[in-house]
């Protein structure tokens, strides 16, 4: 008898997890609310794409484990690589960052827009996979054992039944899951939701200098300070843009009017991200969320988890934005849930334990995100502990060794892009380093290459205090 999987979501994790479970099954189908468009165009349903995304190198090798070529076709469409920390600016609390001139971990950066359409595209030329769009999942199918499908209704307010064997949630933060298994008789699972409060403004410009090869800008704030946080960055994307993002805690939040982005920028720890925009063009009208709040959903502790049911991405867990952690964790648990069905099949067991096994880099993700959110004076749903201060102090001490050390450096970007669990940063090497303190001395202030310095002057861009 024939074999079919439901994805409930034609996002990114949603592609992802059709792309996971498509060998192991006969047919895919995917649920989605709305119309899915043919290229690099907005998608309803995504607020979060007027911001910029990074796909770490963790995420980005999981895609190309799942979908080989993804990588390649996003680099061609003008997406860019950005090694880690050769061709980025980065101004943490701790000091500037040294550009190490060897590649060890990357970042694809790109609007989110061309992301997704490169990823759809490359997951539906698969004929096995197929969109059912205007439709939405209503309710679970089965019983607290075994979820056997689920409840349609299409836009008219029709509703039928589509039977699976498995059904995967890749909903996002909106998904029903929790409400779904009540109505099956299952209590919902733990739920942590800590807050800070940040804010995003974020608008993209024409950039005056050509943007393949251009380092990615960041500025942090500094929560050690115990007042109102500002971060700031430029990532470069395809067709000669900037995506900027501005982003502050309570008491600091950025406005959605045009006329106060960059004195905002203004406001930022350096003023090269500001400097760097009174050369540029606007492109767009600034975009404003205040959805940056870190959720999760414990569904690995239930006691009770029927079979035919996974989820994953955002569905599982919703980060603060700023770490650029999302696309990369749902990555992780496609390839996560794909080795469980390769190892199980579609038998008993394989829910739960696909449910733990992308359980793992969630978890890592949530750790890095919190243990920095934590630290604001305005966060609500968890403080900082003696631990979590004791914690921050090690990370700071790391931090503060990574501005001279490219052994401590590459330690943590192995970990930042979800490549190495957190205890790699406590190798009796990182350790001993992180002892000894950084090598060199601080930088004071970013530090451009001669070419870069080039592009700055030919397009007629002096900025003060620039080193080489």
């Amino acid at each position: 008898m024939p074999t079919r999987a439901v994805v409930v979501g034609g996002s990114l994790a949603g592609m992802l997890a059709a792309a996971a479970v498509r060998d192991h099954v006969d047919t895919v189908e995917i649920i989605e609310a709305h119309e899915l468009p043919e290229g690099p165009e907005a998608r309803p349903g995504v607020p979060q794409a007027a911001h910029f995304h990074v796909l770490l190198s963790g995420g980005a090798n999981a895609i190309e484990d799942l979908l080989p070529g993804t990588v390649k076709e996003l680099l061609s469409a003008g997406a860019n690589r950005v090694p880690m920390t050769t061709n980025m600016l980065i101004y943490s609390p701790e000091g500037w960052y040294r550009r190490w001139a060897r590649d060890s971990h990357y970042l694809i950066t790109a609007s989110r827009d061309l992301t997704d359409s490169v990823v759809r595209g490359q997951v539906l030329k698969d004929p096995r996979v197929s969109v059912r769009p205007h439709t939405k999942v209503t309710a679970l199918l089965g019983s607290s054992r075994r979820v056997t499908g689920v409840r349609l209704r299409a836009a008219d307010g029709a509703e039928t039944e589509l039977t699976a064997d498995l059904v995967v949630d890749a909903s996002g933060r909106a998904s029903r899951t929790p409400r779904w298994l009540g109505e099956l008789g299952i209590p919902g699972p733990a739920q942590d939701r800590i807050d800070s409060g940040i804010a995003y403004a974020s608008r993209i410009y024409r950039a005056p200098v050509p943007t393949h090869n251009w380092p990615v800008i960041s500025v942090q704030a500094d929560p050690r300070r115990g007042e109102p946080g500002r971060t700031g960055g430029i990532v470069p994307i395809e067709d000669g843009r900037w995506h900027v993002s501005l982003i502050g805690t309570p008491g600091a939040q950025p406005s959605r009017e045009a006329a106060e982005f960059e004195p905002y920028a203004r406001t930022l720890r350096h003023p090269v991200i500001a400097d760097l925009l009174t050369h540029a063009e606007p492109l767009t009208d600034v975009a404003l969320t205040h959805s940056t709040v870190n959720r999760r959903h414990y569904y690995e502790r239930l006691k009770t988890w029927p079979e035919g049911l996974v989820a994953l991405g955002d569905s599982v867990a919703a980060f603060n934005p700023v770490y650029g952690h999302g696309m990369s964790v749902a990555a992780l648990g496609a390839v996560a849930l794909r080795t469980q069905l390769s190892a199980l099949g579609l038998t008993d067991g394989l829910s739960r334990t696909a449910q733990r096994a992308i359980a793992r880099p969630v978890e890592l993700a949530w750790s890095l995100a919190v243990s920095q959110d934590i630290h604001y004076r305005t966060t609500t749903g968890r403080n900082a502990g003696p631990a979590d201060r004791l914690l921050q102090r090690y990370v700071s001490r790391l931090s503060h060794t990574a501005t001279g050390s490219y052994h401590v450096a590459t330690a943590m970007t192995e970990v930042l892009t979800l490549q190495s669990p957190g205890t790699a940063l406590l190798r009796l090497s990182v350790l001993a380093a992180a002892l000894i303190g950084p090598l060199r001395p601080q930088l004071n202030g970013p530090t451009f290459t001669a070419g870069e310095r080039g592009l700055l002057a030919e397009a007629g861009i002096s900025l003060p205090g620039i080193g080489g």
